[in-house]
């Protein structure tokens, strides 16, 4: 019975182990990454973006968030990008989405799709980025939008 001394103390020795076991299996460190990875946390320009500076977080595991000033945009207002990225042959693909709204009717409008191909050099990275933008039907209703895109990473001061 766990209410009788020797179950409590063995209970919460092992509620402690439980506890404490995660944390060192964790292991993160800025400077085990390469001169090309794109791991971290970035701020990002597209050139030609309504509103062009974005936040971006690149997670080893191949997802990856993007976030910007929902005022950005006057016309339409947007989630927070969610997407996928893999590292091949020097370079950084991939594409996130974000769905959006009619700022006066609060209607789903669609969703933009957001491609890119970036290389990575230590703290920084340049391509190019391919917007486009669907319907509620899912038809394409704006682009392809070709931009520069550029990226800078946030560091420790």
């Amino acid at each position: 019975m766990i209410g009788q001394g020797l179950g409590v103390k063995r209970f919460g020795a092992l509620a402690v182990v439980a506890l404490l076991l995660p944390a060192g299996c964790i292991s993160v460190s800025v400077s085990d990454r390469s001169e090309t990875s794109i791991v971290g946390a970035w701020v990002v320009k597209y050139d030609k973006a309504p509103f062009p500076f974005h936040m971006q977080v690149f997670n080893a595991d191949g997802t990856m968030q993007q976030a910007n000033p929902d005022a950005g945009n006057a016309g339409s207002s947007d989630s927070d990008g969610k997407g996928v990225w893999i590292a091949a042959a020097g370079r950084v693909r991939g594409k996130w989405v974000e769905i959006r709204a009619d700022r006066a009717t609060h209607a789903y409008i669609g969703r933009g799709e957001i491609s890119f191909d970036v290389a990575v050099s230590a703290n920084a990275f340049s391509g190019m980025a391919q917007a486009n933008f669907y319907g509620p039907d899912g038809k394409l209703t704006d682009g392809p939008i070709d931009t520069p895109v550029s990226g800078e990473r946030v560091t420790l001061p």
